[in-house]
């Protein structure tokens, strides 16, 4: 399905449906059939570069620990400055 062709509707049954899961297990059924692994470990890298980043870490430091790229560190370092979700959900 083209991107073009996902409409807000589609969007949000998504996010209801994650929202809906309510243990760890069942998440992890749902995200082994709807990600592949390289993008589950993307996402983890990038939670992990963000709890670092909210520590106080440098770039050099989270680069070292998560091998994230310097383009995927500086969009995370963004999120964790200007947005909401990950100092939200990371403690």
């Amino acid at each position: 399905m083209a991107p073009e062709k996902i409409s807000e509707n589609m969007v949000n049954e998504l996010f209801e449906l994650l929202a809906s899961i309510e243990n760890t297990e069942d998440m992890e059924l749902l995200f082994a059939d709807l990600c592949t692994k390289n993008e589950i470990e993307q996402m983890t890298q990038r939670l992990m570069a963000a709890r670092l980043l909210l520590q106080g870490k440098t770039y050099n430091q989270v680069i070292e620990a998560t091998d994230i790229s310097s383009a995927t560190l500086s969009r995370v370092s963004n999120a964790v400055k200007y947005g909401n979700g990950y100092k939200q959900f990371i403690k």
